[in-house]
């Protein structure tokens, strides 16, 4: 999908966007189908230098990034994004999960970290709550329901 009409149709703002990061194609399509068939739009990226790219045309709600990729891996594109987008959550999706890496990810500005080996109903669940965390943050800062 084009970023630039992603969150878009005619004026009008549709669902959530989630920005996929992840070098293999497969896992990328699988969490497309899993994120659409969950209420999400998506935009792909192959990498974290991608997906730094990509924002600069869109504003994802949400960015879920692999952490091992070519080019720039998932924490230097989190620490990009973070300084870019402060208040969109970010999910390293990753085969690495243990506690060294949460600890790294957490200094890199990642919301949360969710496992490759947990079912992906654990990352759709963790999703949802983040996107809807934020949306329930009002624009004068408040927690309240969005005006």
């Amino acid at each position: 999908m084009d970023p630039a009409e992603t969150n878009f149709r005619d004026g009008v703002v549709v669902g959530k966007c989630v920005l996929l990061v992840d070098d293999h194609e497969s896992v990328r399509l699988g969490l497309r189908r899993a994120f659409e068939s969950s209420g999400f739009t998506c935009v792909e990226a192959t990498h974290g230098a991608h997906a730094v790219a990509l924002i600069s045309v869109f504003v994802p709600d949400l960015i879920v990034t692999d952490l091992s990729m070519p080019v720039m891996n998932g924490l230097d594109a989190a620490t990009i994004l973070r300084k870019k987008l402060p208040d969109t959550p970010i999910i390293l999706y990753t085969m690495y999960a243990e506690a060294s890496v949460q600890r790294l990810a957490t200094a890199a500005g990642v919301t949360a970290v969710v496992s490759k080996s947990d079912p992906v109903g654990e990352l759709l669940r963790k999703a949802h709550s983040l996107v809807a965390a934020v949306s329930t943050i009002s624009f004068d800062g408040h927690d309240g329901p969005v005006v």
